[in-house]
């Protein structure tokens, strides 16, 4: 196999001691890793995908997919420093591209979006994500479609993503949407887990549900004041009223 393969194997295990605390050794990561066992599967049916023996490098796909549970397409185009954190239920499609230094945790989807409808007419046609560098993909996040994720961008957990993602950003929710970190702008080249940087997270629609709860609340209490004038106002009416008939009756008494 070339040095270049070889290379690319070394790189995804180094990724691995460098983004997991928990690995103690290089000889753990080998050892014990799923997403390592799975990586180095995709490496080498990539390389027979590549040579044309796509059967075979199917076949040696399904196998650690059986073993890791981590489903990647060896058509897939994967850069170097790979890490794949637990990584069951995780699947990447055919034509999905991922950059150097990516990284995602268990259940993630690079998917088409609707591969069951006119499956004749996306054939040999790009249907998956696009992920670039120093992305971070957390946990149940499903990026669905031919879109791009910029370079350092993160995706929160379970986000549903539909659109493309600029560089730089973490987009979070369903569908997916930005929201204001200030801690990137000084640490967007710092590693941090699932998607989400320390920090204050300034989430647009959190603020919009704040703003239409305390217009709600301030239209609540000019209901109440409208309510209190009007029963005041009945309260006048039936003193005017009770007084104008006591008048009449004194008048009839003269």
């Amino acid at each position: 196999m070339s040095k270049n393969l070889f290379t690319l194997i070394l790189s995804d295990a180094r990724a691995a001691m460098s983004r997991d605390p928990a690995a103690r050794s290089y000889f753990e990561v080998i050892f014990t890793y799923p997403g390592f066992h799975a990586i180095f599967g995709y490496r080498l049916s990539h390389f027979l995908w590549n040579i044309k023996l796509k059967f075979i490098a199917r076949f040696l796909s399904y196998i650690f997919r059986v073993f890791t549970a981590i489903e990647i397409h060896p058509s897939a185009k994967i850069g170097s420093g790979f890490f794949i954190d637990h990584g069951a239920g995780l699947v990447i499609g055919e034509t999905s591209e991922v950059g150097n230094d990516v990284t995602m945790y268990q259940q993630v989807t690079l998917g088409g979006i609707s591969p069951s409808e006119k499956s004749d007419l996306q054939r040999k046609v790009k249907r998956h994500p696009t992920i670039k560098n120093g992305v971070i993909i957390g946990s149940g996040a499903q990026i669905l479609g031919a879109i791009t994720i910029g370079e350092n961008s993160r995706i929160g957990a379970n986000a549903v993503v539909l659109k493309n993602v600029p560089d730089n950003q973490t987009y979070i929710g369903i569908p997916a949407r930005k929201v204001k970190n200030e801690f990137e702008k000084n640490s967007i080249n710092t590693f941090s887990p699932y998607g989400i940087r320390t920090g204050r997270i300034d989430d647009p629609n959190k603020k919009s549900i704040s703003i239409l709860l305390s217009e709600l609340h301030e239209l609540n209490s000019k209901i109440k004041q409208i309510e209190g004038d009007i029963l005041k106002m009945k309260l006048q009416e039936k003193n005017f009223l009770i007084k104008k008939k006591l008048d009449l009756e004194s008048e009839k008494e003269k």
